[in-house]
């Protein structure tokens, strides 16, 4: 009788196990009110519902249920706020805002938009969706797509923009679009440099 000896070169197909930093959350914290300092000097205020940190490379902070946030001045005065539906920030320095994104600066200018990233280090915010800005007392209105700003939100630029102002009933109507404003452009590109303002009281904070 003849032995036959069969060999099994047959592989089992494992998938590499998961690591627990891409999916588990390293620290996760409920209703915060946390002030966050910049070089020493309390510069941020961050109120969330829910705020989880991931231990990955870089490191990400999650804020799905939404988040509104205060930059400060060096004097403790609001420079502007803003609230999302969902953030996210990566490295501890690009911050990106999902959903309704709605920020209101020292001048009273409110911008709207479904998008917005904020580096921290390089002080700019940029969007590449369309965004919607609101002028206060002219009541001007401007809007387009390509947005990218200082982070004072003061010093912006728009491209693909149009806008308008509104026209006194005293003042004679035209059939034809009236010229736009100054500060609001039918071009391809808009730039707007706003003047300091005493910031409005809806957003001061002492």
């Amino acid at each position: 009788m003849m032995g036959m000896a069969a060999c099994d070169n047959s592989h089992e197909h494992i998938a590499p196990a998961i690591n627990p930093n891409d999916s588990l959350p390293f620290m996760s914290s409920r209703g915060i009110s946390n002030l966050i300092s910049d070089s020493g000097v309390i510069s941020y205020k961050i109120v969330a519902e829910d705020w989880d940190i991931y231990n990955t490379q870089p490191q990400k902070w999650s804020f799905l249920k939404g988040l509104f946030l205060e930059k400060f001045d060096t004097t403790f005065h609001v420079q502007w706020y803003v609230q999302a539906d969902t953030a996210y920030c990566h490295d501890n320095r690009i911050w990106e805002l999902r959903g309704r994104v709605v920020i209101l600066n020292r001048e009273g200018t409110l911008f709207r938009s479904e998008e917005l990233f904020w580096d921290m280090n390089e002080h700019q915010m940029w969007s590449n969706l369309f965004m919607r800005i609101n002028k206060p007392d002219s009541e001007q209105q401007l809007e387009g797509d390509r947005f990218r700003s200082n982070e004072e939100m003061t010093d912006y630029h728009i491209t693909s923009s149009s806008g308008f102002t509104p026209v006194s009933d005293s003042e004679p109507q035209q059939e034809t679009s009236p010229e736009p404003a100054a500060g609001v452009s039918k071009a391809d590109t808009t730039v707007v440099r706003a003047p300091n303002k005493p910031i409005p009281s809806s957003i001061h904070r002492q």
